[in-house]
């Protein structure tokens, strides 16, 4: 239905950014790790995903499809729904997600706020294997040329696909494509020289 809204974000809180979008203004549920990385009066693309039941609609959001793509995954593990995975993404880097679910830390886990021991458990035994493998066939194609590019240049090859697609976020419309991937480039290594 949707795949993302492009706008500037008007304003923000801990649950949600507004976004106009023509002229039209999105009210779009985010993890508060996301909310934080965008700022306002900045023109961004927001990855989304429609909750429709017959009493609630609810847009959620997100700063890059790899992380719409964990919020799809969370939602598979029994006991998990939007709200859940939302606060889970919120109290936790998809980094150190990825890590605590391929070692089985129960502990880390477990220190995300609101995720209980026998979440955690199913989490593990649902997820391991899987964000990793979805993000590495994700981003690593979509801008493999840019990401061999900036292994050459000494980067991790994931640490430079993680900021290609947050450079993504913050990209103008009206650019060619030679220009459009100058300004990836360029903005990836400034992500990854922090």
């Amino acid at each position: 239905m949707f795949n993302s809204i492009r706008g500037v974000i008007c304003a923000k809180n801990n649950e949600a950014v507004f976004l106009l979008s023509g002229d039209i203004e999105w009210e779009i549920t985010m993890p508060l790790n996301d909310i934080g990385i965008l700022p306002v009066k900045s023109e961004c693309r927001i990855f989304t995903w429609l909750y429709h039941r017959e009493d609630q609609m609810k847009l959620f959001g997100f700063a890059d499809e790899r992380r719409r793509l964990t919020f799809h995954e969370l939602l598979k593990v029994e006991g998990i729904g939007p709200k859940g995975a939302v606060k889970i993404m919120g109290g936790i880097s998809q980094d150190d997600l990825e890590k605590a679910l391929e070692n089985g830390d129960l502990t880390r886990l477990e220190a995300v706020p609101g995720l209980g021991r026998k979440t955690a458990q199913k989490m593990i035994l649902s997820l391991k294997g899987k964000l990793v493998q979805i993000q590495e066939n994700s981003n690593t194609s979509q801008y493999s040329d840019l990401v061999e590019a900036l292994a050459e240049m000494g980067y991790d090859r994931r640490a430079a696909s993680d900021a290609l697609a947050k450079a993504e976020n913050s990209i103008g419309k009206d650019l060619s494509d030679t220009e459009r991937e100058k300004y990836l480039f360029k903005e990836a290594i400034v992500y990854l020289s922090q």
